[in-house]
């Protein structure tokens, strides 16, 4: 491939369809060929996996040559490479040596692990991990936030007048929730600063302070409208949570496995101590996570 070409491609001034690939290669199809090495829709599909991202931000059409260009470079430059022997290089033979047991590592992992997921096992899982939920108890509030004591003091005797909160909020209130008649939602404990919360999770429904509670914002007049258990997460609002919580116990137990069929051993004494004391102090929960799905 000339240099004018090359930096065509890389400039996504050639449009998709005058490269020629049909819709729906197949991975034996050949694309390019460099030297006498033929360059297949599979390896193309490999390349993008590891170096697609890079090109993420060009437009569809121009992404799969802009990984063609890149697989090509990388092909010229790794048989000069063997031209000259890196291969044999104790250094270079080591990182390939990786690279290929990293690959083999992920494919295993996808096809052992990743592919063995079902949706009733996700939903199993889902449904023992909020059975073991705690209930928590939420509040709904409102609040009318003042200045002084003394305002806060004036609204309340409002209100033990007969006034409307949600209108006294709209009308005195400074915080942000004023225009909304001070209505905070639902909360639960932790949510809101705790001089706060500690009055409010402590009041009946319907029922408003008798007297203005200070915090940082300054003085609040608080009613509760109503109180509840707060509700349990929807699956498919923590699916991919819980299917990463899943892809981490396979991916631990295809380790642990594969570690109990080939035994480990740590030859370097200091390196051995090290294992070893931090096997004794490591939190089960703390575990790895998984590889990335491929």
């Amino acid at each position: 491939m000339n240099t004018a070409f090359r930096s065509t491609l890389l400039a996504g001034a050639l449009v998709f369809a005058a490269f020629g690939t049909a819709a729906h290669a197949a991975d034996e199809d050949v694309v390019a060929r460099v030297g006498s090495e033929e360059i297949t829709e599979r390896d193309l599909k490999a390349a993008a996996a590891e170096v697609g991202e890079q090109f993420a931000r060009l437009p569809a059409d121009q992404r799969k040559l802009a990984v063609l260009s890149a697989l090509i470079d990388i092909k010229v430059l790794a048989r000069q490479a063997e031209a000259e022997a890196l291969q044999d290089d104790p250094e270079v033979a080591a990182q390939i040596d990786f690279l290929r047991e990293r690959t083999l590592h992920n494919a295993y992992f996808a096809r052992n692990g990743v592919a063995n997921i079902t949706e009733e096992e996700l939903k199993a899982r889902f449904e023992k991990e909020v059975a073991a939920m705690p209930a928590t108890e939420e509040v709904h509030a409102r609040h009318i936030l003042l200045k002084t004591k003394e305002e806060a003091e004036a609204v309340i005797a409002k209100l033990d007048g007969g006034a409307d909160f949600v209108e006294l909020a709209k009308e005195s209130s400074t915080g942000p929730s004023g225009p909304e008649g001070g209505d905070l939602g639902f909360f639960s404990a932790g949510q809101m600063v705790p001089e706060f919360e500690k009055v409010a999770f402590t009041m009946e429904p319907g029922t408003y302070t008798k007297e203005p509670v200070q915090t940082q914002f300054g003085w609040h007049v608080i009613k509760v409208e109503e109180k509840r258990e707060a509700p349990k997460p929807e699956f498919d609002a923590v699916k991919d949570q819980v299917r990463q919580v899943v892809l981490r116990e396979k991916y631990m137990g295809l380790v642990q496995k594969a570690r109990d069929d080939l035994p480990v051993e740590y030859v370097d004494p200091a390196m051995k101590s090290q294992v070893e004391a931090l096997e004794k102090s490591m939190d089960p929960a703390a575990a790895p996570a998984a590889p990335a799905e491929q």
